[in-house]
């Protein structure tokens, strides 16, 4: 094994500490989202619920940022997920019963931004 200088050690070390800084592998941002297996009458209660828990659900409604696709599913995990960030980001805040699960990509599309 070739012997490399003490300068030479520190220099590397100092070069790899600043690339691993840059280097953005895992995220730590999560999203919640509306499982594809809920009902509809689970997703319709998911809206009522985060709407009535101080939840903007303006830009679910017609002409909201978020109001096309006018689908539960779409609406649905856009409400969850406003819930989820503004009650402290926790496992049970997105639980909804069992209909929420946690998305590493944020779900953002257009003009509709999820919080982070």
């Amino acid at each position: 094994m070739a012997n490399i200088s003490s300068p030479l050690t520190l220099l590397f070390i100092f070069l790899s500490s600043i690339m691993i800084n840059h280097f953005h592998v895992i995220s730590s941002k999560k999203w919640c989202v509306a499982t594809l297996n809920a009902t509809s009458t689970q997703l319709q209660g998911n809206i009522n619920f985060g709407c009535s828990a101080e939840v903007d659900c303006r830009p679910i409604q017609p002409g909201g940022s978020c109001f096309i696709p006018n689908t539960l599913v779409n609406h649905a995990s856009f409400v969850m997920n406003a819930y989820y960030q503004s009650h402290g980001r926790t496992k049970k805040a997105c639980s909804f019963k069992n209909t929420g699960t946690f998305a590493a990509t944020d779900p953002s599309f257009g003009k509709c931004v999820y919080a982070s």
